[in-house]
């Protein structure tokens, strides 16, 4: 079975249904998200809507958790606040309380889907080193962990191997932890919708990378009253 697996939608329509699209055209069988459906951009009813459509596994990311939880916004920068207090006023009844029952992590036959880390979830940790891998990969049981949360993508294996960006095959007796980046903001520089699809039966792994209309999201995210900032960076993917 082949399985898309989403990250850190951020409440960008535009980006979803292009990721979407470009699934269906394929026939992938499986559609799994890895959590952050809201925060930053204009559409969280709509995209938490498509979502609850066509995910099968979802788990929750710190900006859903934020959303719903009251989490302590003491860690995120002022645009990712304004943006969490009005998605609040935003969710209907319905999204807020799907949001709110989310799991933090579900482990499928060889596979680990989490949002943040394997170990602690909730506490919202980054890998974005080798070391922040290392310290990981005893936590979780499979071949591999993947991961959303930082936006790059990339891949950390157990034998020292980092891959960016590039198909690759899963070798026997490695473990791997795999960010399969955004599909709402992008922040590696390029603009560019991310995600990744994994191939159970070859055990292959290839991101995606897609165009989609970012100016009518930003056109959105300005007119919703969010900061234009939110706006600017989907241009550069940063």
């Amino acid at each position: 079975m082949r399985k898309a697996i989403i990250s850190d939608i951020h409440a960008n329509l535009e980006a979803l249904k292009t990721a979407l699209d470009w699934i269906k055209n394929e026939g992938i069988e499986q559609i799994i998200c890895l959590g952050d459906i809201v925060g930053y951009g204009a559409n969280p009813n709509e995209c938490v809507d498509l979502i609850r459509e066509y995910c099968t596994v979802v788990v929750k990311g710190n900006h859903d958790s934020a959303t719903t939880d009251g989490e302590d916004l003491y860690n995120f920068n002022p645009y990712a606040k304004k943006a969490v207090l009005w998605t609040k006023e935003q969710l209907s009844k319905r999204n807020y309380e799907y949001l709110y029952y989310l799991p933090l992590k579900v482990e499928i036959g060889d596979y680990t889907f989490v949002h943040s880390t394997p170990k602690k979830p909730e506490r919202w940790n980054y890998i974005i080193t080798e070391y922040d891998a290392t310290l990981s990969f005893a936590n979780f049981e499979g071949q591999a962990c993947l991961v959303g949360h930082s936006h790059l993508p990339g891949c950390y294996g157990t034998d020292e191997s980092f891959i960016l960006e590039q198909e690759f095959v899963l070798t026997e007796g490695v473990k791997y932890i795999i960010n399969v980046g955004s599909v709402g903001q992008p922040r590696d520089g390029d603009p560019r919708l991310c995600f990744g699809v994994l191939d159970e039966e070859k055990r292959d792994f290839a991101w995606i990378r897609l165009e989609y209309d970012k100016e009518k999201t930003g056109q959105r995210i300005i007119e919703s009253g969010l900061p234009p900032y939110l706006a600017d960076r989907l241009k550069v993917g940063r």
